[in-house]
């Protein structure tokens, strides 16, 4: 696979001492050394620039101690490992000052934060968590406060955003301290809002300590990453870290039992259930063929507005509500909320592909049980005609939900094409396999088809469609890529959607692209 570019740095990096650095975390520094300062962190080797802390941490496989050479050659000032680290043979008599930490990666970003002058401070960080959902709220948060007049970034899955330029993502959530020289470079460039996505994933491993949140938010939770967490309980832990007080403003959906919990004396509460007492509700949806869909917004003080907003489903009005509710608590007035709402473009969100066909085609990122039966259920609201469904599931990743992925697309759709996603280096008739279990186990409305190849599968979906049908192809959504067996080929299922759209008006004749 091709590794992870470098992220971008601030320019301009007042040095920091390591004596201060070593205080300051609690840790120990094994060197003769004391006047080091440092200038930078990243814990890649290949990242390392002149004056860097390099984080030598522990890994499941390897140690990044044994990568400690390479790192003092491109110009490490610094080490930051544990005890086995510092024991390593690169390490033992390595000629910069060696940090010692107990706990290493929990240290690191507070550790970062600090090199780069704590830049969340200078920030208005918008924390969004949850299973689903958090790449469209974050989306939604950014345009309103875009409709507002602020200078903005992103942070998420999709791309990261620094004042309108665009770098792609390599995790949902950064490593600490390219998390932390983002938020330096931000500052630089003006911007003075940032909503990011936070995943279970970074709370765990402690991807956001040491930053400061000016606002905490939880989506919902389902059935996801259990081949990193044990359990539902556990998942949910890590996602409360978001709300154990390094968010300054609280605001959750209390639709579930998972939010409820999560709600303290002050926290803002979001929902669309009848008769809640929440901060935020809804209320008079209503909804287009097209997809979109309208609804009375009602806030704190007797506030309401009508909004619009151009993405189908309940879900949809839940991740807008909650956007409102985080946008308020930042100051932005009611109508820029309701106009940023209006406006919002969420790639690979329950996006339409329209090229003059008779039916609505449809990608989205639904690769979770829930999320998938959400997808389907606000598509199927919208249409009497047939849905027909493209879903596969990814390798090296939680198994149980496969079966479960299968049932929930078969009881939904007259039409169930079970392909690939993204194999990496598992066998994908396996994976198939386990998805057509469940599918064929439930009760299905009609056909259940297995077509390993992804563009074959979209091709006949588009084959089969007739008038006032609706093709949803699920599960990656804007990914640009299809991993197998350890090789990343370029794919997307917009462009494939889109060509065999294509192909099919271009052989019909009187009827063009």
């Amino acid at each position: 696979m091709k590794a992870a570019a470098a992220p971008p740095r601030p320019r301009r990096i007042e040095p920091v001492p390591l004596t201060t650095l070593a205080a300051r975390a609690d840790a120990r520094l094994i060197a003769d050394v004391y006047d080091t300062t440092v200038t930078g962190a990243t814990l890649r080797a290949q990242h390392v620039i002149p004056g860097d802390l390099f984080a030598a941490l522990p890994g499941a496989k390897v140690h990044g101690a044994d990568f400690a050479a390479d790192a003092l050659a491109a110009g490490a000032t610094a080490i930051l490992t544990d005890e086995a680290g510092a024991e390593r043979p690169a390490l033992r008599d390595a000629p910069v000052p060696v940090m010692v930490h107990s706990d290493p990666r929990a240290a690191l970003g507070s550790v970062a934060a600090w090199i780069y002058g704590e830049p969340s401070l200078n920030l208005a960080v918008l924390g969004v968590t949850g299973t689903a959902g958090k790449t469209t709220t974050s989306y939604l948060v950014e345009s309103g406060l875009r409709s507002a007049g602020h200078t903005t970034g992103l942070i998420g899955t999709i791309e990261t955003r620094i004042a309108g330029e665009r770098l792609a993502s390599a995790f949902t959530t950064p490593e600490a301290p390219d998390l932390q020289a983002l938020f330096a470079v931000m500052v630089e460039q003006g911007v003075t809002h940032v909503p990011m996505e936070v995943s279970s994933h970074a709370l765990a491993l402690g991807r956001v300590n040491g930053t400061r949140f000016t606002v905490g938010a939880f989506t919902n939770l389902s059935q996801d990453h259990l081949d990193f967490h044990r359990d539902m309980e556990e998942y949910f832990a890590a996602k409360s870290l978001l709300f154990d007080g390094r968010s300054t403003t609280e605001v959750v959906v209390i639709d579930s039992a998972w939010g409820q919990a999560l709600v303290k004396p002050h926290t803002i509460t979001v929902s669309t259930e009848p008769g809640t007492d929440a901060s935020w509700t809804a209320s008079e949806l209503s909804g287009t063929r097209t997809g979109e869909q309208s609804f009375t917004l009602h806030g704190p003080d007797g506030r309401t507005a009508r909004a619009t907003l151009p993405l189908p489903g309940t879900f949809n009005v839940v991740n807008a509500l909650l956007a409102a509710a985080i946008l308020d608590t930042t100051g932005v007035p009611l109508g820029d909320i309701v106009k940023g709402l209006a406006a919002v473009e969420v790639p690979g969100r329950m996006e339409r592909v329209h090229l003059g066909q008779e039916y609505t085609a449809v990608v989205d990122y639904a690769h979770k049980p829930a999320a998938v039966a959400e997808a389907l259920d606000a598509l199927r609201a919208g249409t009497d005609g047939r849905v027909i469904t493209v879903l596969g599931c990814g390798g090296d990743r939680d198994t149980a939900k496969r079966p479960m992925m299968g049932e929930a697309a078969a009881r939904r759709s007259e039409v169930l094409i079970v392909t690939d996603d993204n194999p990496r280096s598992e066998d994908p008739a396996l994976i198939r396999a386990a998805m057509l279990t469940g599918a064929r186990g439930a009760w299905a409305r009609g056909q259940v088809l297995e077509i390993g190849d992804r563009r074959a599968a979209i091709t006949k979906a588009v084959e089969l469609a007739r008038p006032g049908d609706v093709v949803l192809i699920a599960g990656k959504g804007h990914e640009t890529g299809q991993e197998l067996a350890g090789v990343v080929h370029p794919f997307s299922d917009r462009e494939e959607l889109a060509a065999a759209i294509r192909h099919r008006l271009e052989g019909q004749p009187g009827v063009s692209a």
